[in-house]
């Protein structure tokens, strides 16, 4: 039997698969057993209370699903008494999301949420900040330093930077997330996308906009997470368009240590279970004792790596 464990920083997992954060609910237990997790990454919470985006939310795609939930949330406390309990009761690690509107309710709600029950904190910095009239905080290096720097002054708990695919500089924005103190980062989130109906001539989805995920953006995400790879020396946890054992190992090649599942779970809610499962063949398959050899070891031609991390570097 292949082993699995990788390790995030200080945590140790038993295996590389988790939920993306808005994509896995306490519900997913009557699918999978969730001790059998890597971690337990719960959908983002808020300091404030939202309702959300206007409906409809979802809209499907080729290869994906549109997305514009905005985060509803009933506040910290609520988080605390009567969401956090039903996952820490499992003998897996739990993540907690925040979301935040500012660089100081990012820092305090992180601070609130550093509970003892809590493996680790993901700051959600591909979330908009109203400081900068909506531009989400993970879009350059200096807004993305200051909030993580802010975080890490206030909690000793490790914390990962959830980046966004949006940003025209991802190199620069895992560097300074690294430089301010981000233990991990994760690569990364929903790309900004938009369908119509061309009946009714109305947008798809009631905020216009939204995230596009699934096997869509697989490519974008698994190159980012390459270019984050080459740029910084904390762990990456890859995100976007895995449904399988191979896309998992082609994100852990890319440099990945761990990787989060979200819209595969939709289409099937037992998909983390069975890419898990998939790993242990896969690695069988291909004379891979221990799951963590593959990390970062794409085979690439010099030459031609050094040139493209000089042109992503550059360039973003």
């Amino acid at each position: 039997m292949a082993d699995l464990s990788v390790r995030v920083g200080e945590l140790g997992l038993r295996n590389p698969v988790m939920p993306a954060s808005g994509c896995f609910a306490i519900e997913y237990a009557e699918a999978l057993d969730l001790n059998n997790l890597g971690a337990l990454v719960i959908k983002s919470v808020s300091p404030k209370c939202r309702a959300g985006n206007p409906t409809p939310r979802v809209a499907e795609t080729y290869s994906g699903m549109l997305n514009s939930i905005g985060i509803p949330s009933k506040g910290l406390a609520y988080y605390r008494e009567s969401v956090l309990p039903a996952y820490t009761r499992y003998d897996t690690p739990v993540v907690v999301s925040i979301s935040a509107d500012t660089v100081d309710e990012f820092a305090d709600a992180v601070a609130e949420m550093s509970l003892p029950e809590v493996a680790v904190i993901e700051a959600n910095i591909s979330c908009p900040n109203l400081e900068a009239d909506g531009m989400a905080f993970a879009m350059t290096p200096e807004t993305t330093y200051k909030v993580v720097g802010a975080i890490r002054r206030r909690t000793s708990h490790p914390f990962w930077a959830k980046l966004t695919p949006n940003a025209s500089h991802i190199a620069a924005v895992a560097k300074a997330a690294e430089e301010a103190g981000a233990d991990a980062l994760v690569m990364g989130n929903t790309v900004l996308g938009m369908s119509i109906d061309v009946r009714t001539r109305k947008p798809k989805l009631g905020n216009v906009m939204g995230g596009l995920s699934g096997p869509a953006i697989k490519p974008i995400a698994l190159r980012m997470v390459h270019q984050c790879y080459r740029s910084v020396r904390i762990p990456i946890i890859g995100c976007g368009g895995i449904s399988s054992a191979e896309d998992a190992v082609e994100f852990m090649l890319a440099g990945a240590s761990a990787v989060q599942v979200g819209t595969a779970s939709f289409i099937d809610p037992g998909a983390m279970q069975k890419i898990i499962d998939g790993l242990e063949s896969l690695c069988q398959e291909i004379g891979v004792e221990n799951i963590r050899e593959l990390i970062g070891q794409v085979k690439l031609d010099r030459q031609l790596s050094d040139r493209w991390l000089r042109f992503a570097q550059q360039s973003g």
